[in-house]
């Protein structure tokens, strides 16, 4: 005779024992406070930050032209998160782009991580600890400072 507990039962529900549960578990941060994982309400004043200089910038000098604008983004947060580890609007949202292993991303994980987030599709992409694609590709993640 089968054993009703060998079978398991629908009723159990989805086996979870190999899901985390909080975003960062699996990296290794806290669930919350500093060092913890970004979350969406402050990634997303950051780019609305960051996208807004870009705009003014190019407003001034290059009459709104969007590539201009896309071009002054790009280079803010190349240059910003590759020496400082964070944008403008990643320091006013209170958050800044780290490798997984602790310390600065690095120029060249700035570059990248910027082309790929000015394609826009790698950023929305993301995995269950919220990283998206760029920082996956650039083995980063964006915490809260």
């Amino acid at each position: 005779m089968v054993d009703r507990n060998d079978i398991g039962s629908w009723l159990g529900g989805p086996d979870t024992s190999g899901i985390s549960k909080y975003p960062g578990e699996r990296l290794g941060l806290p669930e919350s406070g500093s060092g913890s994982i970004a979350r969406a309400g402050r990634r997303i004043l950051a780019i609305i930050l960051d996208w807004g200089i870009a705009l003014l910038i190019s407003n001034f000098a290059f009459g709104g032209d969007s590539w201009a604008t896309l071009a002054i983004f790009a280079a803010e947060q190349m240059l910003l998160v590759g020496t400082l580890g964070y944008s403008i609007g990643h320091r006013v949202a209170g958050i800044q782009v780290l490798r997984l292993g602790g310390g600065p991303a690095g120029p060249m994980a700035a570059v990248v991580r910027s082309v790929l987030l000015c394609l826009v599709i790698p950023a929305v992409i993301f995995d269950p600890d919220h990283r998206g694609l760029h920082d996956r590709a650039m083995n980063t993640v964006l915490v809260r400072r």
